[in-house]
């Protein structure tokens, strides 16, 4: 065999280990992002979020002094890995909401959602049905998204008549049985006849109620984040 063609075949072989090397390394040039990434994925927070009114967003009060800010708290000693989002916003009603929600999801990637609205639609006598439909959106774009969702009740005043009234509590009931939500029937349960558990307005907790609703949620909450 020839010099030369010893050298050529030396030099075929060398091309094909360079070349093979080279793809070996090219697919680990992809795979160690992906890798990172997945891990980065893994260890990222899982998200509660809050889709409420007023009374999720602390109105009259600091921040901190809220119940879902104490929720937070409760959160981050008891389960290490969650985090709680507080989108919540004074004077929105389901219908804000439903029209939030998209956006929300989308944003935070929740894990499980709390949907605390409703009052403002029973305060101004809006329609039953109306109210219905936005809820059942929200629930139904969270669970579309692959999140766990606590429906939480409301109740109203006996002065709007026992037809509205039953059905405003009515209403989330049957959407919480339909949709195989979570439910608290009644988010202001514990304090509600207490005078002085509320503001000057007689519609908004103070800040020493708050670890009362806290608790109150957390009976619902707790086993969603199992």
């Amino acid at each position: 065999m020839g010099l030369l063609h010893v050298t050529s075949a030396y030099a075929g072989r060398r091309g094909r280990v360079q070349c093979a090397i080279g793809l070996v390394l090219l697919a680990l040039a992809l795979l160690v992002p992906a890798a990172f990434a997945a891990d980065a994925a893994a260890k990222a927070p899982r998200t509660v979020l809050v889709m409420g009114d007023s009374l999720s967003a602390a109105y009259g009060l600091s921040a901190p002094q809220g119940w879902v800010a104490l929720t937070s708290d409760r959160i981050g000693k008891q389960h290490p890995g969650w985090r709680v989002v507080n989108a919540s916003i004074s004077g929105e009603t389901t219908a804000g909401g439903a029209s939030r929600i998209a956006g929300e999801l989308k944003r935070h990637r929740p894990a499980v959602v709390v949907i605390e609205l409703g009052a403002n639609d029973g305060l101004r006598g809006l329609p039953l049905a109306q109210s219905r439909a936005n809820l059942e959106r929200m629930i139904k774009a969270s669970q579309a998204a692959g999140a766990k969702v606590l429906l939480v009740g409301m109740r109203m005043p006996p002065n709007l008549g026992r037809q509205y009234t039953q059905g405003f509590e009515r209403n989330f009931s049957e959407l919480s049985r339909l949709h195989r939500t979570a439910f608290l029937p009644f988010l202001l349960e514990p304090i509600a006849l207490d005078r002085t558990a509320f503001q000057a307005d007689n519609l908004h907790p103070v800040a020493s109620a708050q670890p009362r609703l806290r608790d109150h949620v957390w009976k619902e909450l707790a086993p969603l984040l199992r």
